[in-house]
């Protein structure tokens, strides 16, 4: 019988858990990465079609406002320039967002800031006085009637499968408003999109780490264990770091964390050089039933033969399906809490990610969060 020993078993190849990874492994520690996908990098896995990377789970535009954040993921790839400046699309009129000087003279045809702002503020609607706003109460009370109803309603009652009045206000805390004829939607000093796709990045971060894919968890412990009762070849492990869903890995004791899904319909148009012009387009009308359209050549300048869309159409998560984005209402902030009492009984499992923390984490947030663990981790065994 063999026993081969890690320092850290990995659940996870995103980019959590890679980061993580790459980190210990600097310092001189081993990874065993397992992730039940076929492929690493989560849900920033870029596939390659005809020279157009094609992001799988949807748009992902990096931005920082860290510069440390932004010279470490630039060790491990080549970013362009891409600026993030989508539109949306409302019964067949245009607008650019996010709200800016170019929306409000598409809606109102103003030239001027004071212009837009007299708009507004005549179409602001005054919230209740008493009792508990609800966002549609909210976002008429920042942005008036026209922007909600047109840009806001809609989109925002496809995503989350309720009606706007259904809705809690903490959704849209406040609604950013500018007044200047600037269409980049971040206003982090960092933005674009890695030359060749986000895979590449994380098959850099995972070099030096042993990885299995289409291995899941608990089965692969179970499967260990079993091999090292009957005498056979073994892997063991000093502790996890756990990037999956933290109710999962309780079992769901406690009951089931929520999320939103999405489901993806991508279009291959091997005839089409240019499908729509632009990265991402919005569909801001309930009718239609997708959010919006990603057309992947744009995140690179177009280039590529032909051209890969994918639709993106929000869905109710029910077990067993891919969990994107944690409902962090009052209920499933307190389920999460009674999880997070139960993790801190496990001495040798860390949990971390998007999954394993129960919020939803930008890119850089990702890396930042992995790194400080990671110094943490080195701390201790220091």
């Amino acid at each position: 019988m063999a026993e081969k020993h890690f320092d850290y078993l990995v659940v996870g190849a995103g980019l959590f858990g890679s980061v993580f990874s790459r980190e210990m492994m600097q310092k001189g520690k081993t990874c065993l990465v397992i992730d039940r996908r076929e492929t690493v990098a989560g849900n920033i896995y870029t596939s390659e079609v005809r020279g157009i990377h094609v992001h799988e789970y949807g748009a992902h535009i990096f931005h920082t406002s860290n510069r440390e954040i932004w010279e470490y993921i630039n060790q491990f790839a080549r970013f362009n320039h891409f600026v993030n400046s989508p539109m949306a699309i409302y019964k067949g009129e245009i607008y650019n967002l996010p709200f800016n000087m170019n929306t409000f003279s598409r809606l109102w045809g103003v030239k001027t800031p004071d212009e837009a702002k007299a708009v507004i503020d005549g179409q602001i609607v005054s919230p209740p006085k008493e009792g508990t706003l609800n966002l549609e109460q909210q976002a008429l009370a920042l942005a008036g009637r026209d922007v909600y109803e047109k840009l806001i309603k809609g989109y925002t009652e496809k995503q989350w499968g309720r009606d706007c009045r259904e809705l809690p206000s903490f959704i849209i805390k406040r609604i950013p408003l500018r007044y200047t004829y600037d269409n980049n939607y971040f206003t982090d000093p960092y933005q674009g999109i890695p030359v060749g796709g986000y895979t590449v990045i994380v098959e850099k971060l995972l070099e030096g780490a042993e990885v299995l894919l289409n291995t899941d968890y608990k089965k692969f412990c179970a499967q260990q264990e079993q091999a090292r009762r009957e005498g056979n070849d073994f892997i063991s492990w000093s502790k996890v770091l756990y990037t999956g869903m933290i109710d999962e890995y309780f079992d769901f004791c406690l009951g089931n964390l929520a999320y939103r899904s999405l489901r993806f319909e991508k279009e291959d148009m091997p005839e089409v050089d240019n499908y729509q012009g632009n990265a991402v387009i919005n569909y801001t009308e309930r009718e239609i039933p997708y959010t919006r359209i990603i057309e992947h050549k744009h995140f690179e300048f177009g280039t590529g033969e032909g051209t890969v869309i994918t639709r993106e159409y929000p869905v109710a998560w029910k077990p067993g399906m891919e969990p994107y984005y944690p409902i962090n209402d009052e209920a499933n902030n307190q389920l999460f809490s009674g999880y997070q009492e139960l993790a801190q009984k496990e001495p040798n499992v860390i949990f971390g990610g998007r999954l394993g923390q129960y919020r939803y984490y930008d890119m850089d947030k990702v890396i930042e969060a992995a790194l400080l663990l990671a110094g943490q981790e080195a701390a201790q065994n220091a």
